[in-house]
This record gives C-alpha cells, sequence and structure tokens, in this order.
C-alpha cells in the first residue's frame, strides 16, 4: 500500500470539497483518475466509493470500499462509510458488523456510533440504538443530531418519557429543527397529548417542513381532536396534492369509512387506483382495504388481475387469503403452501395466516408445526401463540391449559372504590359523559374486532382531562397489584414476561349498539389485554349467566370463521366498575345484546416495564 503523493492529495481535497457542495459528478471525475493512477492507496479508492456511492451507483462502490479495507482493514472511517453504502442497499446486518468494528477499533469515534445507532434502530434493536446514542453524546453532549436521534430511539423502545425529553433537548441546541418538532408532535400523539401534538405539527410547518408524511398525522391528530371535518378537508388535499402518496389514499379511506360514507370510502380508493394503474403500492393497499372491509369477491378480482402483471409470494398470500373469506379452502391451500415454499419459515405474519387456513382445514399437526415456528422467530408474537392453543386443543393436548389458564390468568378486579376515592361518588357517570364526547365516528374502524359500534381515535390515556386520568391511574394501580401475585415460570410466554410495572402500549373507549359485539379476537400488540366496564345496559346487568348471556365476554373461542364451532372455555359477566385482565394471546370476543341503551368500556394494552 502507499499514500497518495502531494499533487493527488491536493486532488482529493479538492474532490472532498466538490461532495460537500453536492457535485458528486465533479468529485467522480477525479476519483476516477486518481484511482487509476494509485490503484493501491487505501485513499484513492475510498474517495471513489465515497464519490460513487453519492452519485448514485452504491453497488459499483462497494468493490472500492472492499479494495480500501484491504489496504487499510482498522481504519473507522472508511469502515463507517461502508456501512453507510450497505445500508444504502438494504444489506443492514452486514453494515451492523462493519460498525461494531468501526467502534471498537476507534471507541471515541462518535460518528460510528451515531450510524450504528442508526442502524440498529433500523432493524429495530432499541436497546442498542440507545446505548450508542447515549455513547456518542458522551463525546458531544452539544449535538442536537444525536438528542433528536436518541429520542427517536427512545420513543420506538416505548419510552415516551424519555424520548420526550431527549428531543426537547435537541430542540434547545436547535429550536428551528423542523424534523425534531415534528418528532416530537409524534411523541406526544402518542402520549395522548394531541393538542400539543398538532402545535408542534403547525410549529414544524412554519419551520420548512412539507412532506406528505407530516401532512398524514397532522390528518390523525385532527382527528384525535374531534375536528373531523378539518381532518377529511385536509385528507383531500393531501390526497389531491400528493397522489403517489400511498398512506394518505389509506387515511382518507378509513376516515370517510368511519365518520362518512363507507361506499364513498370505497369508491374514491377505486377512483385513485384507477387513475394509477402502475402504482403497485397503491393496488396493493387498495386491496387490503378491500379485504378489511370484507369486500372480498372484489379484492379477489384485482388481485388476479395485478398477478398477470407481477407476481410475488405476497400477493399469493393476499389472493389464498381472498379465497379464505370467500370459504374456498381448496383453491387457497396451493397458494399458501406455494407462498411457503418461496417464503419459508422467515415470516411470522405469512404463517400466521397459513395457520389459520391449516386450521381451518382440519391440518392441527400441521398448523401446530407452523405456529412454533412463528414463535421461533418471534416469541412474543401472540397470534402465532393463539393459533397454537387452538391447535393444541383440536389435538386434544393438554399444553393448552398449560399455554392458556382460564382461572388463574384471567381477572375480574374491582375498581369502583379507587376510582370513587380520587373521583366521588358521581365518578362513573362522569367518566361516560366524558367518553360519550368521544365517540363521533358512525360505524366501527376497517379491521377491528367491534361490530355495530364505535370506537374513539388515537390514545385515550395520556389525554389532558382529569376524568381519564383518575381512571388511568386507578386502573393502573390495579394491575400492577395484580401482577405482583403471579407466578414466576420462565418457561411460560405469558409468565417469563412479568415485571414489576406496565406500559401502556394502546387505550380506547368502545360503544357498543343494540345488538353489538366483538367478534372473537387476539390483540397482537400486547402482553396484557383488558376491559374496563363503563357503563352497561339493563339486559346485560340483569342477565342470568346460566340462561342467558347477553353482553358477556368469553374466553378460549377461537374465531367463527375457522369453522371449528368450538365452545368458550370461560365466560364472565361484566359489572360496571370493574376490569377484566387476560393475555393478549387469549381468544376472547362478547356475546351480542339487545337493549337500546349502549355498552361501554375503556380498553387498553399493556407490555412490561422493568
Amino acid at each position: 500500500m502507499r499514500a497518495l503523493n502531494q499533487a493527488q492529495a491536493m486532488a482529493a481535497n479538492q474532490a472532498f470539497g466538490l461532495l460537500g457542495k453536492g457535485d458528486a459528478n465533479g468529485a467522480l471525475a477525479i476519483a476516477r483518475r486518481l484511482q487509476g493512477e494509485a490503484p493501491d492507496a487505501a485513499d484513492a479508492n475510498h474517495l471513489l466509493a465515497l464519490s460513487l456511492g453519492y452519485s448514485g451507483q452504491s453497488a459499483e462502490a462497494l468493490s472500492y470500499f472492499q479494495l480500501a479495507l484491504k489496504l487499510l482493514p482498522r481504519q473507522p472511517v472508511i469502515l463507517t462509510n461502508h456501512a453507510r453504502c450497505l445500508r444504502q442497499l438494504e444489506r443492514h446486518e452486514e453494515a451492523l458488523t462493519e460498525l461494531r468494528k468501526a467502534v471498537e477499533y476507534a471507541p471515541g469515534f462518535g460518528e460510528a456510533w451515531m450510524e450504528l445507532g442508526q442502524c440498529a434502530l433500523q432493524l429495530g434493536r432499541n436497546a442498542l440504538a440507545i446505548s450508542a446514542f447515549e455513547t456518542a453524546l458522551k463525546g458531544d453532549s452539544q449535538s442536537a443530531r444525536g438528542w433528536h436521534l436518541l429520542g427517536s430511539a427512545k420513543r420506538a423502545a416505548g419510552d415516551l418519557e424519555g424520548a420526550k425529553a431527549a428531543i426537547e433537548k435537541a430542540l434547545q441546541l436547535a429550536p428551528n429543527s423542523a424534523s425534531a418538532t415534528a418528532n416530537l408532535g409524534a411523541t406526544l400523539r402518542l402520549m395522548g397529548r394531541s393538542a400539543e401534538a398538532l402545535e408542534c405539527y403547525i410549529q414544524a410547518r412554519k419551520l420548512g417542513a412539507d412532506d406528505p408524511q407530516l401532512t398524514d398525522a397532522t390528518v390523525g391528530t385532527l382527528t384525535d381532536v374531534g375536528e373531523m371535518e378539518q381532518a377529511l378537508k385536509v385528507a383531500r388535499s393531501l390526497v389531491a396534492q400528493h397522489p403517489e402518496f400511498v398512506a394518505g389514499h389509506v387515511t382518507l379511506a378509513h376516515l370517510q369509512w368511519e365518520y362518512g360514507s363507507g361506499e364513498q370510502a370505497l369508491a374514491d380508493f377505486r377512483a385513485s387506483a384507477a387513475t394509477q394503474a402502475d402504482n403497485y403500492a397503491l393496488q396493493t393497499a387498495l386491496i387490503g382495504f378491500l379485504l378489511g372491509a370484507r369486500q372480498a369477491s372484489e379484492a379477489l378480482e384485482r388481485i388476479e388481475q395485478l398477478r398477470r402483471q407481477v407476481d410475488n409470494p405476497i400477493l399469493m398470500t393476499y389472493q389464498a387469503n381472498a379465497l379464505e373469506l370467500l370459504d374456498r379452502p381448496s383453491e387457497s391451500g396451493p397458494l399458501y403452501a406455494a407462498a411457503h415454499q418461496a417464503l419459508g419459515n422467515s415470516d411470522p405474519a405469512f404463517l400466521n395466516a397459513y395457520v389459520r387456513h391449516l386450521l381451518k382445514s382440519g391440518a392441527a399437526e400441521r398448523a401446530a408445526e407452523l405456529a412454533r415456528a412463528a414463535i421461533a422467530v418471534d416469541a412474543d408474537n401472540q397470534e402465532a401463540l393463539a393459533y397454537l392453543s387452538t391447535a393444541w386443543r383440536l389435538l386434544g393436548d393438554e399444553r393448552e391449559y398449560w399455554l392458556c389458564d382460564y382461572e388463574r390468568d384471567i381477572a375480574l378486579l374491582d375498581v369502583t372504590h379507587a376510582v370513587a376515592a380520587s373521583g366521588g361518588a358521581s365518578f362513573m357517570a362522569d367518566l361516560q359523559s366524558t367518553l360519550d364526547r368521544l365517540h363521533k365516528a358512525h360505524t366501527e374502524p376497517v379491521l377491528q374486532s367491534l361490530r355495530k359500534g364505535s370506537q374513539t381515535p388515537g390514545r385515550l390515556f395520556g389525554r389532558p382531562d382529569p376524568v381519564i386520568g383518575i381512571a388511568q391511574e386507578a386502573l393502573q394501580h390495579a394491575i400492577e397489584g395484580w401482577l405482583r401475585s403471579r407466578p414466576d415460570d420462565a418457561d411460560h410466554p405469558f409468565l417469563r414476561r412479568r415485571a414489576k410495572g406496565i406500559r401502556f402500549t394502546g387505550s380506547w373507549s368502545v360503544k357498543l349498539r343494540s345488538s353489538g359485539n366483538h367478534v372473537n379476537h387476539i390483540h397482537p400488540e400486547g402482553w396484557i389485554s383488558s376491559a374496563y366496564y363503563v357503563a352497561l345496559p339493563p339486559s346485560v346487568v340483569a342477565a342470568d349467566t346460566e340462561q342467558d348471556q347477553s353482553g358477556h365476554i368469553q374466553f378460549g373461542q377461537p374465531p367463527v370463521e375457522l369453522g371449528l364451532d368450538l365452545p368458550p372455555r370461560r365466560v364472565i359477566k361484566p359489572e360496571v366498575g370493574k376490569l377484566a385482565l387476560f393475555p393478549s394471546y387469549m381468544w376472547h370476543g362478547t356475546v351480542p345484546f339487545n337493549d337500546e341503551h349502549p355498552r361501554m368500556t375503556i380498553a387498553f394494552d399493556m407490555v412490561p416495564r422493568h
């Protein structure tokens, strides 16, 4: 290996200057000449690799990064830039390996730690990302970018208070950062503080942010705060201005479905898809919406048309799912098998879809095998655990009762005295009145379990409402007390996650009308799920569990679309002021009721907080 001579070094500095000014082509011309003159100089190969990467030729850049590293294998700057190139090519695991080397060889190189954090965040390794950003900030505590990224990592990990503090620190250092302001808004929205989030989004736009993602988030936040007309107006404007932005079409369709007309939602989505026949992402988004809206025939027709143009295992799975909804398992089975041959056991979401088909088709042993394969990839996959319990039940395997202990792991806690102590004797009436004001939807959301009812938008807990705050505090205290009584079991999917505290991952209220119910389902994002009974119809209060189970909650009965005709394992009569708790992977639903008075609950999902 040799170094560049003085003239070559000056030319290299000129090329780096051009890269800094955004002139990748000018830098590339110099870099190619230098590498031709000095092919055994690490700096020449590194410069050419960087110039190629800046000009969008990342694949070609890799070979020159490798030449540079062959000459200087422990050089942290080259390792870090090589990792950036790998990330551009979506080779994230390889990038992470390079970055680990960079920080090992140069523990004080802050940029390598920053890049390591971003790579880990992209891979969903949030703890590693947080650690990397914190290490970088030890070397440069005044880095606004570092604090902003640390906030993003903490938000991804569910530490919303920590995320808020980190992003606010970034804004102290760079108060005009539009991206940090928008990130603070996203964090506040997850905390249930949607009015403050909306202010952040407005401020981010004033600071120069004008991307469709920000507008889409603004639509969701307007919905959270009850500004439905404005939300629909902004959503329509977003679709008109950015017709290629798929998330905008999905947002508008969901808004129209819940707060306007379902027919209009479908008509507008179809019209948009018709004008962009080559927009594959938009076509598949419409198909997904149709499947969620149980419009399986139309979805199937569109899938078949799309598969004639382009084909892949995902479209095969969509087609199989549509055929399942149409009760045509003899046609869906070969499609699932073909997709499985292509995808293998790497994708739990696909495996869960295949397991549903296998259960419906009576292949319980194969269903159990693939459910366990999904759990091997994602040990906390609540859907896979639910299907495994059903497969074991069909096989007469006693492990069903080990996985789903319908007595030990289901609780009905009385929170009446706790909320009365904080909110007074009229608290439940006040809570019902507060929630009533939030129930503005005309119909249930797509892809949710409720039928003939409404669900509040956004996060319920965290809203600056004292009545909701009292309920949240009382419920959290009751849950954490119950958790202390749970046994330890390191091998059990539910009990092994036992912690001293819980963190809410989602919270909402459901208001069911007469003949409404929750179809049997699970909560894929939770560990513990719940139903807190705020108001019950007189017919449900008077129901005799032995003779009449109207409005009751039932556990252990798989979804009716599986066609298994299995009865519930346990049925509980709800009572106002009581809280039902259960593992998120346990099948649960409610029995329809007939009454002019609504059935109102607060529901929320939780994960461990250590």
